[in-house]
């Protein structure tokens, strides 16, 4: 029985680094990103992925509430994040340009 219990617990901690890591992920994308890709809103993915966090933290693995939050994360990872990650820039937010952008857009040495 000890045995099932530590598998059970490596498992949970398991599924809290992986909506951490998906909470984590959807907040450093831009949010104009989203709409780009045709998906749903930032903030609403944040919400759902935080609660879906929130909800590992406090319940057992083998209760409802968290299959559910596991099933938003997998959404999350395998149909949104690809499509942030296929937009140029990855859809990350970015403090300024690339180090040879000019003010008009990229410098390309007069080609």
């Amino acid at each position: 029985m000890q045995g099932f219990a530590g598998f059970m617990s490596l498992l949970s901690l398991a599924l809290i680094v992986f909506s951490a890591f998906a909470l984590f992920d959807a907040a450093i994308r831009r949010e104009d990103g989203y709409r780009a890709a045709d998906k749903q809103t930032k903030p609403f993915w944040m919400i759902i992925l935080g609660i879906a966090f929130v909800v590992n933290l406090i319940f057992p693995i083998l209760s409802f509430l968290p299959i559910i939050g596991l099933i938003a994360t997998i959404v999350y990872m395998v149909d949104v994040r690809p499509a942030l990650r296929s937009l140029p820039g990855g859809g990350r937010s970015s403090r300024g340009g690339s180090s040879s952008d000019g003010p008009y857009g990229p410098y390309n040495g007069g080609r």
